[in-house]
């Protein structure tokens, strides 16, 4: 099964308006899907989001997986970034707002998507 996420930082921050940590957060998704069993086809980072086509298997909802590349994600990069993040989330270490997009795809359009999470950013 595809689907295409898009997840946006909270209030709307431009944490990834450099490739360091742009590269970094991509990396941690990389990470955590390789961790949990489903593949990253397409990824790209705009400033204030973040845009993914995934391949999953049927056994494990796009919730549970929305969890686990957030978490992941947010607990690496505070671990690596703490000091700059800390300048746009001084309460908690926070970095994803609370919602998220999804949108299943079908074999046909895959081709359509990457194309546009590649032209992202």
């Amino acid at each position: 099964m595809k689907v295409h996420l898009i997840f946006v930082t909270k209030y709307r921050k431009k944490i990834f308006k450099t490739f360091e940590y742009s590269d970094d957060i991509k990396q941690f998704l990389y990470d955590t899907a390789q961790k949990y069993g489903y593949s990253i086809i397409q990824m790209e980072t705009d400033k204030d989001h973040v845009h993914i086509l995934l391949d999953y298997g049927p056994e494990i909802s796009v919730s549970k997986i929305v969890k686990q590349l957030k978490q992941y994600s947010t607990y690496k990069m505070w671990d690596f970034h703490s000091e700059y993040l800390s300048k746009y989330y001084w309460k908690s270490k926070i970095l994803w707002s609370d919602g998220y997009f999804a949108c299943s795809i079908g074999q046909v359009s895959q081709e359509i998507i990457e194309k546009y999470i590649q032209n992202q950013g």
